[in-house]
């Protein structure tokens, strides 16, 4: 197998630790796509079939989440857990995030093969990079189900309600919307498996699909907020406001969602005792503000700064 090194894999931090500020220029989206398809070349040699060793036993002895990442850490049912049952539970819920992920990047993928069929150019090189993104969107589901694999588990399906929804896909409108559900799920996925890429007590599976997943999602996030500033800039004030305002919705429950709440009978506990627990003491703000902290951000960021169309209208009034 080979290293992280030998990856060339970056971390999406400053070499000081603090989280990278998203650049204050937004480039021409053709010379942004040219850019990151040239990055993303030799991440294309990689193979999670080959860079993984799926045929290596678990350890018995590691997580498969930090325990503090566990939806119950910190609450009564927790502490009357074992150090056999909290891996049991951390497993589980690694199956449902994980199962999650599938769905959610099957519908970026449609999101974006519906940017293809209608883009103006499809030969441009922002279709060529939303082509390339499509594949890499499917190679990192195909590490999340062999990973769901490794665990011995069988995956969780989402719920009635949520399987409805993702029907409904295609019908998410273009522009911000459609562009900051497809950041929300990108910066979730980066963040939460950032933590991973350096955690000694981590099974080794997911630490390395973790630094394999970390190469493309940092020009994926870059490439998707540049995409995301244009479309604000180019709606009035109002439609832009609207558009946050459904965003910041989607994004305050989109956490809630990544752990079924049947995980918890996998340690004799009530799905519904479990899920309020989880939802009640204090662990679901303290993992889902992180997960969504740098989509909240940019979201507050564009609030402040006016849109294009309203500074040409400055202009004209001067």
């Amino acid at each position: 197998m080979t290293s992280s090194r030998d990856h060339g894999f970056r971390p999406a931090t400053t070499p000081s630790g603090a989280a990278v500020r998203r650049r204050r220029h937004i480039g021409d989206r053709q010379s942004t796509a040219r850019r990151l398809l040239f990055a993303g070349v030799a991440e294309a040699a990689y193979d999670p079939d080959l860079d993984i060793d799926w045929d290596a036993t678990p350890d018995p002895a590691l997580n498969w989440l930090p325990p503090e990442r566990v939806s119950l850490y910190g609450s009564r049912l927790w502490e009357r857990l074992g150090p056999e049952q909290r891996r049991e539970l951390g497993k589980h819920e690694l199956v449902s995030m994980l199962s999650v992920g599938i769905y959610a990047q099957s519908m970026l993928s449609m999101l974006m093969f519906r940017d293809v069929i209608e883009s103006r150019d499809p030969v441009d090189d922002h279709t060529r990079f939303t082509l390339a993104a499509i594949h890499d969107e499917s190679r990192n589901s195909t590490m999340y189900s062999r990973l769901i694999n490794a665990t011995g588990l069988p995956p969780y399906r989402l719920s009635a309600p949520l399987r409805a929804l993702t029907k409904l896909t295609l019908w998410i409108p273009e522009g911000p919307t459609a562009l900051g559900f497809r950041l929300l799920i990108e910066e979730m996925a980066a963040q939460l498996l950032r933590e991973l890429t350096t955690d000694p007590h981590i099974q080794p599976h997911l630490r390395q699909l973790a630094l394999l997943h970390a190469a493309s999602s940092a020009r994926h996030v870059e490439a998707t907020r540049a995409e995301l500033s244009r479309a604000i800039d180019s709606r009035g004030p109002i439609r832009a406001a609207l558009h946050r305002w459904v965003l910041s919705a989607v994004t305050a429950v989109a956490y809630a969602a990544l752990v079924h709440p049947a995980v918890y009978r996998a340690v004799g506990i009530h799905p519904l005792a479990g899920a309020a627990a989880a939802l009640t003491t204090g662990a679901y703000r303290r993992n889902a503000r992180p997960a969504t902290a740098t989509v909240r951000d940019f979201l507050r960021e564009t609030h402040h700064r006016p849109c294009a169309r309203t500074i040409r209208n400055r202009r004209a009034v001067r």
